[in-house]
């Protein structure tokens, strides 16, 4: 009894299977109503958006690495009153606190702030690969002057 009912549902099972329709509707239209003030928002976003800062990859000078907070935090106070224009970032990855300074796109651009940071910091200053922040007007200005 339990080895036809078995049977019986799959036969079903499978004859429902075969049964669906295969066919594409043509001439279908679509039409969207919407409320005006949703494109005032997708331009108002879009204007947004081209004001963010972005990401891309380039290079920072890394000053020091180590395993204290203060020592960190000591050094990224030192490079921000000698570079107040430059943008200092503390990272931490575990069990290192790094501290890097500026964003550049080359390594050449790096490198001149790391000869001039070398003489201030005696564990080593090195040029790093990283993701940078790049705000529009400042990519702006600098295609102009090319």
């Amino acid at each position: 009894m339990y080895k036809i009912f078995i049977l019986l549902c799959c036969l079903f099972g499978t004859t429902c299977a075969m049964a669906q329709d295969n066919t594409v509707a043509s001439n279908g239209t679509v039409r969207v109503v919407k409320d005006s003030r949703v494109d005032a928002l997708i331009k108002k976003q879009i204007y947004i958006n081209t004001l963010a800062i972005r990401n891309q990859p380039g290079f920072r000078v890394q000053v020091i690495s180590t395993n204290k907070r203060a020592d960190a935090n000591e050094a990224k106070q030192k490079v921000m009153q000698l570079y107040p224009d430059v943008r200092t970032y503390l990272e931490f990855q575990a069990p290192y606190f790094k501290v890097r300074v500026g964003d550049y796109k080359t390594r050449e651009d790096a490198t001149e702030l790391r000869d001039k940071l070398s003489s201030l910091f005696s564990g080593g200053v090195f040029v790093v690969p990283s993701t940078i922040n790049v705000s529009p007007d400042k990519e702006l200005s600098n295609e102009e002057s090319n």
